[in-house]
């Protein structure tokens, strides 16, 4: 990527009153990610006035739209099928009032436990209820410690929920938002809908929860250890010719270091015909897992004008070690000789999706020798091979950033080979979104640096 010299965000705007114009051509759509909590978990919308006149300012300076989670804990918190979508209508009229766009995020997952995460929103209690009388419908790791912010994609077709699949339940919710929010798809006002796959509504497993002690740098643990999917991986190894095989015992615990590890350390497990086997079974069941619920989100929003979105985790830490640690137990088999990402590119392109990609604004010189972090060759790995798949790339910041050197690192990445004035540049993101609008955000100094448009 070349260096840019311009300074701070500038990606909706084609005339700057301070400087010249640029091509539409190259116009990247910039969104703001709303606050976790814009609607409560009793399902409230409080601060309207506030919130309008915050919407009102982000127009102002250029902004094209903003990003929602929409909580499934919320929604359908009372009983199956029963779904309350008013505090929602209500959000989505003062947005359209504010002449803005809206992506709408399908959170299937518990807000709480992952960084940044404000408020706690649980998935429905209905849905906990039955992990009560079966606690294998969580994602589990070696240790049996249960996680309950995303239901264990081994769950997917098990018709465990009264009656219903996971699949079923997920699809079913987005036909009543579609039946809800018609009037929002048909007049343009929501534009994208990204499918929540995993924790934090990325397609990953839990790999790093901090609800259960994890801290950053650590490995993570691998989180296949409920009965269900012990049950696939012993019938897939029996089908291999290896019924002996079992799951990982020796890839440590969550704050490990790799070479601390049998499995991630020199020479190491992942190494082996047994762990290679494991990590394309593992890998390849969360990448099954996003694809079946992509073709339900396809099927339910056929001949809306909308774009279907996912999102991949930005997990830079032992990035540069041989074994990649912590991508591996998030499921993302990513190697030196192997590109992990490249496979959930196809998979998103044969939804004719948007990559949705984070941690933008981070540098290598911000990160700790320790953790053997490189985001920049992260971020132009995937961003790389989702242009080489020809679909459509987009990406936001991984933490809250106020400060010019983390918005130019973003404009690094929107437009790696800078502005064709002669017309649309060789790449460019379809769009970026800034996490996140907070009172912080619209202190006067942070807002003037983030809203300070100039032209790149």
């Amino acid at each position: 990527m070349q260096t840019q010299t311009s300074s701070p965000l500038v990606l909706a705007q084609t005339k700057s009153p301070l400087t010249h114009s640029i091509p539409m051509a190259n116009y990247v759509p910039l969104f703001v990610m709303l606050p976790l909590g814009v609607v409560t978990r009793e399902n409230e919308f409080p601060n309207e006035a506030k919130f309008e006149q915050q919407l009102n300012e982000l127009k102002k300076s250029g902004v094209d739209g903003v990003m929602v989670d929409v909580w499934w804990g919320i929604i359908e918190a009372k009983a199956p099928k029963q779904y309350d979508w008013s505090s929602y209508v209500k959000l989505f009229q003062l947005v359209r009032k504010c002449r803005l766009r809206i992506q709408a995020i399908m959170s299937f997952h518990q807000c709480g436990g992952n960084v940044g995460d404000a408020v706690y929103i649980p998935i429905p209690e209905w849905v906990l209820s039955v992990g009560e009388e079966d606690s294998d419908v969580f994602y589990t790791n070696k240790s049996g410690n249960r996680n309950p912010e995303y239901l264990s994609l081994g769950v997917d077709n098990l018709p465990l929920f009264q009656g219903r699949t996971a699949v079923e339940m997920y699809s079913d919710f987005m036909k009543s938002f579609k039946e809800n929010m018609s009037d929002f798809l048909e007049n343009g006002t929501i534009i994208d809908i990204e499918v929540g796959l995993g924790p934090a509504g990325e397609l990953r497993y839990p790999s790093y929860p901090e609800t259960q002690g994890w801290v950053f740098p650590g490995v993570g643990e691998f989180q296949c250890y409920d009965k269900y999917l012990k049950q696939d991986f012993k019938a897939a190894a029996a089908k291999a010719g290896h019924p002996e095989w079992d799951l990982p015992d020796d890839a440590g615990t969550y704050n490990d270091n790799p070479e601390k590890t049998g499995f991630f350390g020199p020479n190491g497990t992942y190494q082996t015909e047994k762990g290679i086997f494991f990590l394309k079974w593992y890998s390849n069941k969360l990448i099954e897992h996003g694809d079946q619920i992509l073709d339900q989100a396809n099927k339910v929003f056929h001949g809306c004008r909308v774009r279907i979105a996912a999102k991949v985790s930005g997990i830079h830490w032992w990035y540069t070690d041989d074994s990649h640690a912590c991508e591996l137990t998030s499921g993302y088999y990513n190697m030196k000789d192997r590109d992990g990402y490249r496979p959930i590119a196809r998979m998103i392109s044969r939804h004719y999706g948007t990559l949705n990609f984070t941690c933008l604004e981070m540098r290598n010189s911000e990160q700790s020798a320790d953790a053997k972090s490189a985001p920049e060759q992260l971020v132009q790995q995937v961003l790389s091979g989702g242009w080489t798949g020809k679909i459509d790339v987009a990406g936001e910041n991984a933490l809250s950033r106020y400060d010019r050197e983390g918005y130019n690192q973003i404009l690094l990445n929107v437009r790696p080979n800078g502005v064709n004035k002669n017309g649309p540049p060789k790449l460019k993101m379809a769009g970026v979104t800034y996490l996140r609008q907070s009172d912080e955000l619209f202190e006067a100094n942070n807002f003037e640096i983030c809203f300070s448009f100039c032209y790149i």
